[in-house]
């Protein structure tokens, strides 16, 4: 429906009364000039100034023109008048528009990106707060880990996965531009809104996977740097497009939120132990009542974008899988200490955190509402970093310092020392002889 600017009265000093009414019988077409004239002058109504509808149509009725159809806001053509409240100058004593003096100026185009707000751009780009979460979970992967802590790798393993993470959701926002404008959720993402070209996008992307991958390859271990890799490529190539084509996006984005605890426990211990898979499976399980709730009230905008969710295409199955990975959850935290990852209180002391959480689950099963998914979402996010203290506290091995060996440090070692280089073999040499010395005796 078109907006009708009711222009009530125009003095001198610039004080109008205006109200916004679609009433057909007072429309009257006028030329663009005049609507760009009704919309400046409307832009700088103070709401205090508003006048009683039916003073207004009394009022409006006495002047002409009475009323201004003015269109819906459109992007501006090169050549057009730039109006601002500034420009338009009243002569005399007349309250009529027709006799206002319009100063004409070109109109130029608005830059895509602001210099000063660009990082802030990039920032959002990135998606600064899922990043955050999946740094944060990496560096809980390298704290439970039973190896030395190392600052210079922790530092690398960490701001390597925030580039990585960085670079997987540019691409993510580079690809879904068509689809985030038809959302509520991500109708002002930056791409989107044009605050950054599309070649920002893939530029960015490409300077900071690049440079996550190196970090983690040189600054960790080739291992971290393949998990790293790997989890770009599920996540951009994989998980992005089969979003639109299939509910198993959902199993493939636990994946992707999987993959972070691990590579931040290969680049402590250098491999991947029970507990990684562990942390992993936590990871993975708690992906699914968190996005599952997340997901619920958001059925309208993934169903207008042409999404392919569980909460959108099978409601039922949405609300089982919720319930049915929180006691997965409870499964995998129980069978912690059995794994000699921790001790026996984790498996105690994550029994009400784990219970409450698939009672919320549960009543997300039951309700089917918007209140119980809400809960469920809300309480996720509080979960998991709990989870993530309770296992650090709880891990079985604490090393803090480089004196005692890994088992594949001693492995090397022996091996060099049989081979007769003794220039590798400086911790076997302050191991053996004591050993040897105690079986002679």
């Amino acid at each position: 429906m078109l907006n009708c600017y009711k222009i009530t009265q125009l003095c001198s000093n610039r004080t109008v009364f205006l109200r916004i009414v679609p009433l057909r019988k007072y429309v009257q077409k006028i030329s663009p000039r005049e609507a760009a004239v009704a919309q400046t002058v409307a832009s700088d109504v103070r709401p205090s100034e508003r006048a009683d509808p039916s003073i207004a149509i009394s009022v409006a009725c006495s002047f002409k023109p009475s009323s201004f159809v003015v269109d819906e806001p459109r992007v501006p053509v090169i050549g057009t008048p730039v109006l601002n409240p500034d420009d338009v100058i009243s002569q005399g004593n007349s309250n009529s528009l027709s006799n206002q003096v319009v100063k004409e100026m070109i109109w130029q185009p608005t830059p895509s990106t602001d210099k000063t707000r660009r990082i802030k751009h990039y920032l959002m780009l990135s998606k600064i707060r899922l990043t955050s979460l999946v740094v944060i979970t990496s560096m809980a992967g390298y704290a439970v880990a039973p190896a030395s802590f190392d600052p210079t790798t922790f530092l690398m393993c960490s701001v390597g996965t925030g580039l990585l993470s960085g670079a997987a959701n540019s691409i993510n926002q580079f690809f879904e531009v068509p689809f985030d404008a038809q959302m509520s959720r991500t109708k002002n993402r930056v791409l989107v809104k044009g605050f950054l070209t599309p070649l920002h996008a893939v530029g960015f992307a490409t300077v900071a996977g690049i440079s996550g991958i190196s970090l983690l390859y040189y600054g960790c271990n080739g291992l971290t740097a393949a998990l790293g890799a790997t989890n770009l490529v599920l996540y951009t190539l994989i998980y992005t497009p089969m979003k639109r084509y299939s509910i198993l996006n959902t199993w493939v984005g636990s994946v992707v939120g999987a993959i972070p605890p691990m590579m931040g426990w290969a680049a402590c211990a250098g491999d991947l132990g029970p507990g990684a898979w562990i942390l992993a499976g936590l990871l993975y399980a708690w992906q699914f009542p968190h996005f599952n709730a997340l997901s619920w009230n958001l059925r309208p905008d993934y169903s207008r974008a042409g999404y392919r969710m569980m909460a959108v295409t099978d409601p039922a199955l949405c609300r089982r899988v919720a319930l049915r990975y929180t006691a997965i959850i409870t499964g995998l935290s129980l069978a912690a200490p059995y794994f000699d990852v921790t001790n026996h209180w984790f498996a105690l002391e994550t029994l009400p955190l784990n219970g409450y959480f698939t009672y919320l689950a549960w009543k997300f099963y039951q309700n089917s509402d918007s209140g119980s998914s809400r809960k469920l979402f809300r309480f996720s996010l509080l979960h998991l970093p709990l989870l993530m203290i309770l296992f650090l506290v709880n891990k079985k091995r604490w090393i803090f310092t480089e004196n005692k060996p890994t088992e594949a440090i001693l492995k090397h070692d022996v091996l060099s020392a049989v081979s007769g280089n003794s220039d590798k073999s400086s911790i076997v040499s302050e191991i053996l002889p004591p050993i040897l010395s105690k079986q002679k005796l």
